[in-house]
């Protein structure tokens, strides 16, 4: 029986901002706040943590990592975003670290990870999705890294990227915060495959049975090692983000870029 079908096993956890379940092998786990494009709030962080916790534990070897909705993860919910403003610096600072943590879990995940990116994918959202060690793309989907449109800076995600696509492309993407399409991101390496909307479950489940074909000891090992390469270089990096995505915060810039975001007007930039 292929993954997906009758036999598909939900987890006895509740979760609210996520849902997660099991067919033998395969995990499924979907960002489950359609009404709110799936953002990123701090209970889907400890959703998210958990049930890849969960998944960790449990027998299945291939996670497929999706959104419901139209959209695949629109990066920070607006009331967390408003929150940001008014946080002290050790707030900003554990607020960073969370979201950091929260990244290098799923960049670092043991067991083998496929993005189906259903929709738009920006910010942290972006991160969520090319973290992945495979990324299908539907054509509808957008990518982009749109921090520094509203004062931010992409701090945590930046490591990363360098990694996957190089520097040149890394600082375009970047400095501008430009939205690409499905086509441009497969261009650049950030995703594997294009695939129509209607198909890209069935060609995620499709390449999760394709996979779990091999060892589940070979998988793991080969994760393993390539966790060992950058391991000591990621330390040092995320340390120096953290502490900028922190910095950040306090500026006029970053209060006046989310007051206008929220209020839907062009930022006023002062440089502070």
């Amino acid at each position: 029986m292929r993954p997906g079908d009758a036999m598909t096993q939900h987890h006895p956890r509740h979760y609210v901002t996520v849902t997660l379940t099991r067919d033998g092998p395969v995990a499924t786990l979907t960002l489950n706040r359609p009404d709110k494009r799936n953002a990123i709030s701090y209970e889907l962080i400890e959703e998210l943590h958990h049930a890849l916790d969960e998944v960790h534990k449990s027998e299945s070897h291939i996670l497929i990592l999706t959104g419901a909705g139209s959209a695949f993860c629109s990066g920070m919910d607006l009331d967390n975003l408003r929150e940001v403003t008014r946080h002290t610096e050790e707030e900003n600072l554990a607020d960073s670290g969370r979201m950091a943590h929260m990244f290098r879990v799923l960049y670092e995940f043991p067991k083998v990870t496929i993005a189906a990116v259903n929709g738009a994918a920006l910010a942290g959202g972006c991160g969520l999705a090319t973290l992945c060690d495979f990324t299908l793309a539907a054509p509808e989907a957008k990518f982009g890294y749109t921090e520094v449109r509203i004062g931010f800076v992409p701090a945590i995600v930046s490591t990363f990227l360098l990694r996957q696509i190089g520097e040149k492309h890394a600082r375009d993407l970047l400095l501008t915060g430009r939205v690409i399409s499905a086509e441009e991101a497969h261009r650049l390496g950030l995703v594997n495959e294009i695939v129509p909307l209607q198909d890209l479950l069935a060609r995620a489940r499709e390449l999760a049975t394709t996979l779990a074909d091999n060892s589940p000891a070979s998988l793991a090992a080969t994760k393993r090692l390539l966790r060992t390469y950058s391991h000591a270089e990621l330390d040092q990096q995320i340390a120096a983000a953290v502490d900028e995505n922190a910095r950040i915060r306090t500026t006029h810039d970053f209060r006046e870029g989310v007051t206008a975001f929220l209020e839907k007007r062009k930022p006023n930039w002062t440089g502070r």
